[in-house]
């Protein structure tokens, strides 16, 4: 059986990042795609695990041999996703999920259509607000460009075929991982799964 793929999109503090690490602790046959990056590793950070790094020479080298499925500056900063690595996981079975933002996900959409895109939402501005202060890292100029960020990527939302609101996290949760199930449930992939059992009901 082939896996799917699945984009996750949300503005800064909706508390993507805690979700999908929750759901890939808990699911089985669903991995985290690990992005390739020019920025330098921070302290804690595992090679292959957190990201791929590379020099930005490697990495437009990679760009121009057309193997990201997606990529984009930040910041002076380079990131893409393998197409290679996806794909080596979908052909293996799994489920994969890319962790990013909306123009990552247009580009995705364009090569690969049968990808299945999620955006999660805050309860509200006061949450997300809140949520970005109690992370203690930043003031409040950049709090304000933050939630003007957030904003702008929120507008994208209608370009997505999943919304979650993540107010309580073992719901979002919960939800989230009904989409991944409802997907391996669909027609083509259990006509897969099941071929023996269908033949055999059918004969």
């Amino acid at each position: 059986m082939k896996g799917s793929l699945f984009i996750v999109s949300a503005p800064s503090g909706a508390g993507k990042t805690s979700l999908v690490n929750a759901l890939v602790k808990q699911e089985d046959n669903i991995v985290l795609s690990v992005s390739h990056t020019t920025r330098p590793a921070r302290a804690g950070e595992v090679d292959g695990k957190d990201y791929h790094f590379l020099s930005q020479t490697d990495f437009i080298k990679m760009q121009s041999e057309g193997a990201f499925l997606e990529s984009a500056t930040v910041f002076d900063n380079s990131y893409g996703t393998s197409s290679q690595a996806v794909f080596e996981q979908l052909q293996q079975g799994n489920d994969v999920i890319l962790e990013i933002d909306w123009q990552g996900a247009q580009q995705v959409r364009k090569n690969y259509a049968a990808c299945i895109s999620i955006f999660i939402l805050p309860p509200s501005k006061a949450a997300l607000e809140q949520r970005l202060r109690g992370r203690g890292q930043d003031d409040d100029v950049i709090i304000a460009r933050r939630m003007q960020d957030a904003e702008n990527e929120m507008s994208h939302y209608v370009e997505f075929d999943y919304l979650l609101v993540n107010d309580d996290f073992d719901q979002a949760l919960a939800e989230l991982n009904m989409l991944i199930s409802a997907q391996r449930h669909t027609i083509a992939i259990q006509s897969e799964v099941q071929e023996e059992l269908l033949k055999e009901l059918l004969a």
